[in-house]
């Protein structure tokens, strides 16, 4: 798979931080002096947790050498490192007083093993603090899969991307099982598109991502032109022009 690329997962930078800044303000720690954000990406939510917690070393982790680079450029105060956290979380240290992960879980297989191991770098009563988004029955998402999977193109897609997030009630009998307390929520954001565009920008930054990768230039123009005249039709204007996009994200907080 081609490499994340910084910039354009950027371009609704203000949107795509705003989880994880509500996930931060729910994080009650008693002066946390240990923090490591896992699926840093461009550095943003590493911010977001230097901010909450001024006096705490963050360590910010990702596996792509391009947002690792874009964060150590934006943020060269804090610490960053490469780190894949589907197998190499136990390289890290196990003293963390947080362990905070927003908008990556859903890239990662077997969250069962996953969770338990993000609980192991915790010193006991550490918090673990997670977002992924839930958007599933969204529009946007069902159109790419529509798409994706019909006659025309399933060919080209021979392995594609799957998203691992469990269901809630799942979520919740494996959090009875690993941690002494935990708490869920979901919000629902409602982010102000100026066009059919600029959702098509948002999702080239992800999940379409895993699917222009692997197309030529003529091929991908031909497969984001049929999500896009289906896009227009599934996001209607509001009187002003603006859309409303809507985002589904689950939260949850688990102590160790």
């Amino acid at each position: 798979m081609a490499e994340w690329d910084s910039t354009q997962y950027l371009k609704f930078n203000n949107e795509r931080t705003q989880p994880s800044v509500d996930l931060a303000n729910h994080i009650i720690k008693e002066k946390p002096l240990k923090m490591i954000d896992i699926g840093c990406g461009p550095g943003n939510s590493t911010n977001v947790l230097a901010q909450r917690f001024p006096d705490a070393y963050i360590l910010g982790v990702d596996n792509s050498p391009n947002m690792i680079e874009a964060a150590k450029k934006n943020y060269p105060n804090l610490h960053f490192m490469l780190c894949d956290a589907s197998k190499e979380l136990g390289s890290l240290e196990r003293d963390f007083d947080v362990v905070f992960s927003n908008a990556c879980i859903q890239w990662i297989p077997n969250h069962k093993v996953l969770l338990s191991n993000m609980l192991g770098l915790l010193k006991d009563n550490g918090v673990l603090a997670i977002q992924t988004p839930m958007n599933d029955e969204e529009p946007i998402h069902q159109i790419i899969g529509e798409v994706a999977t019909s006659d025309k193109w399933r060919h080209h897609f021979p392995n594609p991307r799957i998203f691992y997030n469990l269901k809630q009630g799942e979520y919740y009998d494996l959090l009875s099982d690993i941690a002494s307390d935990f708490s869920m929520w979901q919000t629902t954001y409602f982010h102000k598109m100026k066009s059919h565009h600029d959702i098509m920008e948002w999702y080239r930054g992800t999940g379409l991502r895993p699917y222009l990768d692997v197309l030529d230039e003529a091929d991908r123009v031909a497969f984001e032109k049929e999500i896009y005249d289906k896009l227009v039709i599934a996001y209607p204007k509001q009187r002003n022009g603006d859309i409303i996009f809507r985002f589904p994200r689950f939260f949850f907080i688990a102590i160790k």
